[in-house]
């Protein structure tokens, strides 16, 4: 059961409404309450506005210092290029870094300090407080700003790394933290390119298909190695000692997971967006994983590579390709936001272990207790820790978007403070997602959760005693136990008995975890200390044990003393050690973790994965010795295996195993999908084979997708499909020839250009001459009296960028938020002007993004903004290009794959594939969305469609 807390007053216009609790309180009515602003929260726990506007505004990313401050970085000047305008609140210098303080203990902050203000911060997404180092994360770089004497003023600013790309854009650099190993994490999302060199002069080098969002961004591509020679695409989760040297990819192919959140054991967490409905997810991050948003080498999008059947979610994460973790807890549609794990005791013992995730478009701060499970975490217990809706069971109204403004709490980060309450910082706009914010003020809070009726004291943490850095080692507050922990560092083996009785007496196994990555850091007694507890009976330290020696030598002893550990959590470790180690010295003890493998358990399958990493074509031949060669009797174990591992090697065996009816139809599929993963002409001429089988009936289908879709990438040198682009016709060439012929009348030019703005091909041609500027005044406005007609909607709707519609008219949202709607009618015009192209639930087209779940994302007010005005904001994967061969024919569609070969999906749905070495030009153009005027839309119309999808 949930609590309204009661907030405080809000001394401007804008007002957060609360909403009741009917339906999770099983009450009939609430009475009236006098205060509607409110959050919800477990009932044991209150919440109150800690500050606001004008202390604080945009915030993005917060951080507490060992003084229980709280450090915020601002994003006024987010999307400068496009949110502009004399009534857009905008800060000349920069943006900012901000110091909020309560200094009279009264649960309010009441003392602002500016610490920076500086154009190098452009939107910054992240503030992490290292004692005197603060590190703003704003794309390109991380930047380092240290207050040498105390005064809460920089005295010098660095560049720590930088080359990261997604300047001013939130798919960019996120904010950093410090991990129990002393280490740095952070990540970065997928606006790339990420071009870094580390202090070392090791070389980052990471892309993948994306561009946009932005006008910075505009030159990603995949395909790139590292350093390591190792390909990484999409976001990144990366590390780097404090020196700047080390750097490396912890896990990747990640969309946008705004933060990284790192345990005490040494645990990775985050949450990540989806391109439409369904996609968002929470999840725990393997080391090394590849999260699977893009294909694994960045030139292809999910959609591209959706197989039939598939759901969204599925195909979003590449949940069916091997080599791709888990999917963790399915969100559904959202954005979420910042990450933190509440490892206090303060909120309470049942709080303890929480993580907590934000989500902006869900209106709420997500709770989950991670249960071990297999090598892997159960999220499945979500609550509500923190709501501006209530319980998210309810269904809710909010049609009225004048005055009820619930859905404006946006929370984009979440954390602990020195006292154990949580803070969480809320953004505050209706609209979230779209790269876009629609509130000019800039309006900002921040929330401060506590145990209800009891008060909590920010403790007073003396540094320079080693009572103070235990106290700070032990914080809730993740940062500030960075300072404990460099400090008792620097003392040596004279702490070590300290730390070994946190270990012996401490009941929180977060504080046990943090001493025992200190003591691995101390040579002599502290790591001997951490070897012997390899053997200790509580699994949760024999893990943590062994990633702190890991962390700071060679493991390869201790992997042999673990390989048939009880704990499937410990093998996999094991496991993830021996990625970069060579054949012959893992040998024996992958076979061993193979052996505790119970075929079914995905976690430990992809542990295995990276511990065979390069070596599996060596390790394959071993496995079928071991658990045997015939391939129609492989167990759960061996056949995943051979999936997870594909090695050329294994082509026969999986052809085997495709085309017998002894196997079940899933274990067939499973042995096509594995064998056409691998890149190799054998492996294109056996699935060929199987296609000419008559009595593969049942598996056809799939075989003749695969053969279709391997066309344009891994078999592109052994298997084609026509791909042959249509010639123009003879008509449209001769209107053409008049049109540009330096002979022709002023006439018969206007005739040719009326009859190429009326033929579908014909009108692609003259777009491209009008974006090229090689139309004249004169020919441009004959065009565009017939253009608007053109039977392709494809056309009509890029026209609207290079021609003048004589029809267009004006809408004002103010007065179609006046008219009185009705979601009857809306669903008629949503089905005859939309359904083409968006999907509703399962009715509709999957052209342009799903609409299901749309009222999560905006408001009533910036859902019409959207329908008006279909180019401000352009999901991503969603941006048209204009292609020209050297046929000279023009194809507009969404980019979905690059290579060999380049897949569009045009206005119709269709994929159309081009060759690369026949396209001569590509130019990005406007949304293929039509504005309403080509809809042939009224205002009442679109009052109607506004509240079907926000009924819906």
């Amino acid at each position: 059961m949930d609590t309204i807390i009661k907030l405080l007053q809000k001394p401007v216009r804008k007002t957060l409404l609360a909403t009741s609790l009917w339906a999770s309180l099983g009450l009939t009515g609430i009475g009236n309450i006098d205060d509607k602003r409110a959050l919800y929260v477990p009932d044991d726990l209150e919440v109150a506005v800690w500050a606001e506007s004008p202390q604080l505004y945009n915030p993005t990313s917060i951080d507490v210092d060992h003084r229980g401050r709280v450090w915020v970085t601002e994003a006024v000047n987010y999307r400068a290029f496009k949110n502009k305008g004399e009534d857009v609140l905008h800060h000349e210098k920069g943006d900012r870094v901000l110091i909020l303080e309560d200094t009279d203990g009264d649960g309010k902050a009441d003392k602002t300090t500016v610490f920076v203000e500086d154009r190098d911060l452009q939107a910054p997404m992240g503030v992490a407080v290292l004692g005197n180092k603060i590190i703003v994360s704003s794309a390109p770089s991380l930047i380092v700003y240290t207050d040498e004497n105390g005064d809460d003023k920089p005295d010098k600013k660095e560049v720590f790394l930088t080359g990261f790309g997604g300047y001013d854009h939130d798919h960019s650099l996120h904010s950093l933290i410090a991990g129990p190993d002393g280490k740095l994490y952070f990540n970065t999302g997928n606006a790339g390119p990420h071009i870094v060199t580390d202090k070392g002069g090791w070389n980052l080098r990471s892309g993948s298909i994306y561009n946009g969002g932005t006008p910075y961004n505009t030159t990603n591509k995949p395909g790139m190695k590292s350093d390591d020679n190792r390909l990484y695409t999409g976001g990144l989760a990366l590390r780097v000692d404090p020196t700047g040297k080390n750097l490396k990819v912890v896990a990747h192919n990640f969309r946008n997971a705004y933060e990284l959140a790192v345990d005490s054991h040494g645990n990775m967490w985050q949450n990540d967006n989806d391109d439409e409905v369904a996609g968002c997810r929470t999840t725990w991050v393997m080391e090394n994983g590849n999260a699977g948003y893009f294909s694994a080498d960045g030139t292809r999008s999910w959609r591209a590579d959706q197989r039939p059947g598939q759901s969204i979610f599925t195909a979003h994460w590449h949940q069916e390709d091997p080599g791709t973790m888990p999917p963790g807890n399915q969100i559904g549609s959202g954005s979420p936001t910042g990450v933190s794990v509440y490892e206090g005791d303060a909120l309470g013992k049942n709080y303890r272990g929480m993580l907590l995730s934000s989500d902006a478009g869900r209106n709420v701060i997500f709770g989950y207790k991670p249960t071990a499970t297999g090598a892997g975490f159960d999220l499945s217990n979500r609550f509500d820790f923190a709501s501006s809706i209530g319980a998210s069971t309810e269904k809710y109204r909010w049609d009225n978007e004048e005055t009820d403004t619930r859905k404006w709490f946006r929370p984009s980060d979440v954390t602990a403070g020195t006292d154990g309450s949580v803070f969480i910082a809320d953004w505050y706009d209706p609209i979230v997602g779209g790269h876009a914010m629609h509130d000019k003020e800039g309006f900002g809070r921040i929330y401060r959760v506590k145990p209800k009726n009891k008060s909590l004291q920010t403790p007073v943490i003396d540094l320079k005693t080693k009572k103070g850095q235990i106290q700070a080692l032990l914080s809730p507050a993740v940062n500030v136990r960075n300072q404990g922990f460099v400090s008792l560092l620097g003392q040596g083996e004279k702490v070590v008995p300290d730390l070994v009785q946190i270990i012996e007496k401490d009941e929180n196994p977060y504080h046990q975890s943090r001493a025992i990555w200190l003591l691995a850091n101390i040579p002599g007694s502290g790591i001997k200390k951490v070897e012997s507890l390899l053997k200790h009976p509580n699994e949760q330290i024999r893990l943590t044990a062994f990633r702190a020696i890991r962390s700071v030598r060679d493991v390869l002893p201790e992997a042999k003393m673990l390989v048939s550990d009880l704990s499937a959590a410990v093998r996999r470790e094991v496991a993830i050690s021996l990625r970069d180690v060579p054949f012959a010295a893992a040998r024996d003890i992958v076979i061993k973790l193979c052996e505790g493998y119970d075929g079914k358990d995905r976690w430990y399958l992809e542990a295995l994965g990276t511990a065979m990493d390069g070596k599996e074509k060596a390790f394959y031949g071993i496995l079928l010795e071991k658990f045997g060669k015939a391939p129609l009797k492989w167990d759960d174990r061996m056949a995943t295996l051979a999936w997870r591992l594909h090695p050329q090697e294994s082509i026969g065996a999986l052809r085997q195993r495709v085309t017998s009816p002894q196997l079940t139809f899933e274990q067939r599929q499973q042995a096509l999908t594995a064998l056409c993963f691998i890149p190799s002409k054998e492996a294109a001429l056996a699935v060929m084979d199987i296609k000419k089988m008559k009595d593969q009936k049942e598996m056809a289908p799939m075989v003749d997708w695969w053969l279709e879709f391997r066309s344009g990438n891994d078999w592109s040198g052994y298997y084609q499909v026509d791909k042959k682009t249509p010639e123009l016709s003879a008509e449209v060439k001769n209107w053409q020839t008049q049109l540009t012929k330096s002979g022709s009348t002023p006439e018969q030019k206007s005739a040719a250009a009326a009859s190429l703005a009326k033929d579908p091909a014909g009108a692609k041609m003259l777009i491209q001459m009008a974006a090229g500027n090689r139309l004249s005044p004169e020919l441009t406005e004959v065009t565009a009296q017939h253009i608007f007609s053109n039977p392709d909607q494809s056309v009509r709707v890029l026209a609207g960028e290079y021609f003048k519609n004589g029809d267009a008219k004006s809408y004002n949202i103010s007065e179609i938020l006046k008219l009185k709607p009705e979601p009857v009618r809306g669903k008629e015009a949503f089905t005859a002007s939309c359904s083409s192209c968006h999907r509703t639930g399962n009715n509709g087209g999957q052209i342009g993004p799903d609409l299901t779940n749309i009222k999560n994302k905006l408001d009533k007010r910036a859902l019409l903004d959207a329908i008006i005005h279909p180019d401000a904001d352009i999901v991503f994967g969603y941006e048209p290009w204009m292609i020209t061969t050297k046929s000279g024919e023009t194809v507009y569609g969404f980019l979905q794959s690059e290579g060999e070969t380049v897949l569009l999906k045009d206005a119709t749905g269709k994929q159309i594939s081009l060759v690369s070495k026949d396209i001569v030009k590509r130019e990005r153009a406007r949304t293929m969305m039509p504005d309403p005027t080509t809809l042939d839309l009224k205002e009442q119309h679109l009052a109607d469609i506004a509240a079907y999808l926000m009924n819906f």
